[in-house]
């Protein structure tokens, strides 16, 4: 069993012993923690918003992260069943100081997790983090007295807000998605997805056929929104003759089309498409990740846009995209930030945007999918031993792949002329992560094998 703690939050597996593992006494150490913060930023009556994915035990947690807050004296916003993007939008629409989502994102259904955000709306940086985790194993917190208590209020508006926001956007093309009638198979793995996006497609006019759609948490399938996990939704695409498949991740932040064959578009592929679409609109800058495909730059550099890669995790890649004033980025998760609406993982924008280039292109999704250059990954990991110097590994590898086009921004990245690879050591695990992209999946794998075995040389 295990307990993480991180930068952006908590999370972990429920029950057992505390401080190993995610149990009330965890959730109220860090959900004090975290006020402790806001009450360390801003003076006077301080407001969070909260809400939860369909995970089994997200009313527990939920509650006690409420009941927290409010014997910390700060005033709950209630949204219940929600994503984490909806969450997101609300906080600056309710001018409140944060926010706490409860999810374990793609996680399976034993873990549980608090997302934590500013009062932007967006993750909290390695440096909010930093001092929330030192609170909560100092431990000195301090609660609010009787007449000083918060309040819980709830509102089951946003899921609709969040739609209307999103329908509402400037590219996106309501009006001729309606006429086109598209049929679309939803795999909502149970939980929120289930819920806000064969809405959304009700309110563009789009035929749903829906499994896995009632949010009771009881996850059919592992929760990831992967090709190996998706094979209902590849089978539901062709006997129901739809257009396409969707898939989205318990907390509605990752996003993974179907095509029509059934078979997956890819979930790399997903920033890419979008961006697409929006770069035809306007040209500008493009974010993703180091470790997300290459097609996102080469799509960008053939519209006349710039791109730039940033380090892994969704904060660092907004960091990057204001840096560079991006019109749109994410990571090859199947996550699309696109800032016009929030800088946040947004399956919804992601739908939309989708749905939009479909109908202006006037082709199958596969036909899409073929238009991209087409790369392929091999995602490998190496279990190191406790005396193991990876500084010094990174170092013997840069030095002797020195002529070739790199990045130390996180990790070590070595592009070469048709494939890269990506080294990178884990935060949590005593692991170094090898990422390869390359034209085909046995060179990719071929690249990371030969990594392997140099790494291994040098312990």
């Amino acid at each position: 069993m295990t307990l993480i703690k991180s930068i952006s939050g908590i999370r972990g597996t429920i029950g057992n012993l505390p401080n190993s593992n995610l149990t009330p006494l965890d959730i109220v150490r860090y959900t004090s923690a975290y006020a402790m913060w806001l009450k360390g930023k801003a003076h006077g009556r301080l407001t969070v918003v909260t809400g939860r994915d369909a995970r089994i035990s997200g009313p527990m947690v939920h509650s006690l992260v409420n009941h927290t807050l409010v014997g910390m004296g700060i005033d709950v916003i209630d949204l219940g069943l929600s994503t984490t993007p909806t969450v997101a939008i609300s906080v600056p629409m309710e001018n409140a100081d944060g926010g706490i989502i409860i999810t374990a994102s793609h996680n399976p259904k034993k873990w549980n997790a608090l997302k934590l955000l500013n009062e932007a709306g967006e993750f909290i940086d390695s440096n909010a983090g930093s001092k929330i985790i030192d609170l909560a194993q100092a431990e000195k917190f301090s609660y609010a007295e009787i007449d000083n208590l918060g309040t819980i209020s709830e509102n089951s508006n946003y899921l609709d807000k969040h739609i209307n926001a999103t329908v509402s956007l400037k590219y996106v093309n309501k009006i001729d998605i309606k006429k086109a009638k598209f049929k679309v198979v939803v795999d909502g793995v149970n939980s929120s997805g289930g819920v806000i996006i064969p809405k959304l497609l009700d309110a563009l006019n789009v035929e749903v056929v829906k499994i896995h759609c009632t949010p009771n948490g009881d996850f059919p399938h592992n929760p990831e929104p992967l090709e190996e996990n998706l094979k209902d939704l590849c089978e539901a695409v062709v006997i129901n003759k739809a257009d396409f498949g969707i898939a989205v991740d318990p907390d509605v932040d990752r996003l993974v089309f179907v095509d029509e064959k059934g078979k997956s578009f890819g979930e790399e592929y997903t920033l890419v498409a979008c961006a697409d679409f929006i770069l035809s609109k306007k040209i500008g800058p493009t974010v993703s990740n180091l470790s997300s495909t290459r097609a996102l730059a080469d799509i960008t550099n053939k519209l006349g846009g710039s791109f730039t890669a940033s380090a892994v995790g969704e904060v660092n890649v907004v960091i990057e995209m204001k840096r560079v004033g991006a019109i749109i980025g994410g990571e090859g998760n199947g996550g699309i930030i696109y800032p016009d609406i929030h800088y946040g993982r947004d399956a919804l924008v992601g739908v939309a945007l989708f749905l939009s280039l479909l109908v202006e292109r006037k082709k199958s999704v596969s036909d899409i999918r073929a238009s991209y250059p087409s790369y392929f990954m091999s995602k490998n990991k190496i279990i190191l031993k406790n005396e193991v110097d990876v500084a010094q590994i990174f170092k013997t590898i840069k030095r002797k792949y020195r002529n070739n086009d790199m990045s130390t921004v996180d990790g070590l990245k070595i592009d070469f002329s048709e494939e890269w690879i990506h080294l990178r050591k884990s935060n949590t695990e005593p692991i170094i992560r090898v990422i390869t992209e390359a034209k085909t999946q046995v060179s990719a794998d071929d690249l990371a094998k030969k990594f392997i075995n140099e790494i291994k040389q040098l312990f």
